[in-house]
């Protein structure tokens, strides 16, 4: 069974990759339905690296909603109108409802939106199966819909890169004043 998204966001893609791999973002996304939490003493890395496994706990309303491995891989495809980029999760619920499905492929992509490189298309991907997979889709779609508006409201703040700062040697503020006299 799958879950299918494809919408267009306001910020290009280079932020939308970032915000894929960046576990704040990910968290965000599902807030305040669920919150992700790191299982490792260390807590959750800055960057979400391919080939690294993430535990998480996942709570809906302060209950276990179970864990979660998250395991990243990166991949390319050139396209005749550009680069797609895609992030695949292959990893698994390990406890809780979501545990009872035996396949867990997510995968989204990001890519300049047609006619407007300012903007990210984004497509998403949830490949889910198994005997629970008819009773839990319902369910993820509409977290996956929730995904959609959270998407579209946080990728502006993913937008942001500062201004280039320049050269501040001439522009000293800490110098002593001199007399003009």
């Amino acid at each position: 069974m799958r879950i299918h998204l494809k919408i267009v966001l306001d910020c290009d893609a280079d932020a939308a990759w970032r915000a894929l791999h960046s576990p704040r973002a990910v968290a965000e996304l599902y807030g305040p339905l669920l919150e992700m939490t790191p299982m490792d003493a260390a807590g959750l890395p800055s960057r979400l690296e391919p080939g690294a496994d993430v535990p998480v706990q996942l709570r809906a309303a302060g209950v276990s909603f179970g864990q979660q491995l998250i395991h990243i891989s990166d991949r390319r495809v050139a396209q005749t109108d550009g680069e797609v980029r895609v992030l695949r999760d292959s990893g698994i619920p390990l406890t809780g409802p979501l545990a009872a499905l035996d396949v867990w492929d997510h995968q989204m992509a990001v890519s300049p939106a047609p006619g407007d490189p300012g903007r990210t298309l984004w497509r998403e991907r949830l490949v889910i199966g198994g005997t629970a997979a008819p009773a839990l889709w319902p369910g993820l779609w509409i977290v996956w819909q929730w995904r959609a508006a959270r998407l579209r409201a946080l990728a502006r703040t993913w937008a942001y890169d500062p201004e280039p700062r320049g050269d501040t040697a001439d522009t000293d503020t800490d110098a002593a004043p001199t007399d003009a006299a």
